[in-house]
């Protein structure tokens, strides 16, 4: 059995005197994907025995990043989906092992007033472009932060949020054509109608202690690893972050 987490830390450093590490030994994971490591090589050194770590850096500081942290040796490591105007922040990294690849990936926030939804929008076609040509190979995992709510069942107030960077009509359709051209979403798979549970909270207004959040962070998986599925789960008791980490376990194909 595999298992995998990914937790959007909100800042690496920050999120290590928060009990990082000892989250990360307890969990034991077999990869930990994180987004938003906000650091620039040569920042942090973590001295995490039996794990090679892959880090991709945003070329701004202190902004977006994203880390691997696997304890098998992939054949293959890639940083980003190969087109220079989506590979300047560090978003995604790839790791291809014998059955399949396993994408981590922090979606760019369309931001307040929507300023970045346009540029949202062209991302979320070159990442679907990226993720099903790596299907053509072997099936795909791919995990993070993809900042959007699926459903009105993915957030707490849905009525209010609906013209919001997130939940958005068109952020929300390009999940639902993600989903479309193969994909599956494992906790959805697993809780199809769970409702309150959540993966994301804002540090204001006391959210957290409200459980006003949003399930913005996922583990999907190509159709065809429907079969392997173990468990997929959210640890909304794990705190360092405004995030909380996403669990998937799955067997492995002989």
């Amino acid at each position: 059995m595999k298992k995998f987490i990914s937790w959007n830390v909100n800042g690496l450093r920050a999120c290590v005197t928060k009990g990082f590490l000892d989250y990360f030994k307890e969990a034991d994971a077999d990869a930990f994907c994180i987004q938003e490591s906000k650091l620039q090589e040569g920042q942090l050194s973590l001295d995490i025995p039996g794990y090679h770590q892959y880090w991709n850096y945003a070329q701004k500081k202190g902004y977006s990043g994203t880390a691997i942290f696997t304890k098998e040796e992939p054949l293959s490591v890639s940083y980003g989906i190969g087109i220079p105007e989506h590979d300047q922040e560090g978003r995604v990294i790839t790791l291809e092992f014998p059955g399949y690849f396993l994408v981590t990936c922090y979606t760019p926030n369309s931001q307040e007033g929507l300023a970045r939804l346009s540029y949202r929008m062209e991302w979320e076609d070159a990442f679907r472009s990226y993720l099903k040509n790596l299907e053509e190979t072997k099936p795909v995992v791919f995990c993070g932060d993809l900042n959007v709510a699926h459903k009105e069942i993915d957030l707490k107030n849905p009525k209010t949020n609906r013209k919001n960077a997130g939940f958005t009509d068109e952020e929300r359709g390009k999940f639902t054509k993600l989903l479309d051209s193969g994909f599956l979403d494992t906790f959805r798979y697993f809780y199809p109608d769970a409702e309150g549970i959540y993966s994301w909270w804002s540090y204001r207004f006391k959210a957290r202690e409200k459980n006003a959040g949003w399930r913005i962070d996922y583990f999907c998986v190509s159709q065809c690893l429907k079969e392997n599925l173990i468990s997929a789960s959210i640890h909304t008791d794990v705190f360092g972050s405004d995030h909380c980490p996403v669990e998937l376990c799955f067997e492995e194909s002989k």
